[in-house]
């Protein structure tokens, strides 16, 4: 593995976030197989190959790449108590100079769902973003029928910027997202992260 990869862990109250191994194979097919219904209608069509064990290989690959690149922090949520993958949160197109900036994405497997894991993963990584990594900005979009994604980034110290106009393909089509961000001086009123 890559220096530093293996390294990279952030500690919450009841989980582990750290990027994707080998070993999370049967896992991570698991949880996604049985949320796909419950995932797909807010994530872009899956590939043909999506749950294969050749497919999670490059996914662990690019993890490798990213976090070594200092362009992603791919994390996997891991329950302390038992070791069950939860879901997953990234920290992606990680921009350096006038920016540092980041774009926040995330997924949770439906058993875990509205339990709170999210909300305490989102706060862990925009503080980490902010303090480690002298972030300044971190962006964040979800459909504008997400209510219970909207509703996550605002209780997690997000502010509403915006729509962005056929943002992303959902479902196979372009789709309209409303956009947020949680800045690390934040002169729209504090933010609970960071």
């Amino acid at each position: 593995m890559l220096r530093g990869f293996r390294k990279l862990r952030i500690e919450t109250e009841r989980m582990t976030l750290r990027p994707p191994i080998h070993s999370d194979f049967r896992a991570w097919t698991s949880l996604r197989s049985q949320s796909r219904d419950y995932l797909s209608a807010w994530e872009p069509s899956w590939a043909k190959d999506h749950l294969t064990r050749k497919a999670f290989t490059n996914r662990v690959y690019w993890a490798q790449r990213s976090v070594s690149g200092g362009t992603a922090l791919p994390l996997f949520l891991i329950r302390r108590q038992d070791d069950a993958l939860l879901g997953a949160i990234t920290l992606d197109n990680i921009r350096r100079g006038p920016a540092q900036a980041g774009t926040l994405g995330y997924w949770t497997g439906e058993p875990f769902a509205r339990q709170g894991y999210m909300r305490e993963a989102i706060t862990a990584l925009v503080h980490h973003a902010f303090t480690q990594l002298d972030l300044s900005r971190i962006e964040a979009a979800c459909l504008p029928e997400n209510v219970a994604s909207r509703g996550l980034l605002e209780t997690s110290g997000f502010k509403y910027e915006g729509v962005a106009q056929s943002y992303l393909q959902i479902g196979g089509r372009w789709r309209t997202h409303v956009l947020y961000a949680a800045l690390r001086s934040d002169r729209r009123g504090k933010t609970g992260a960071g």
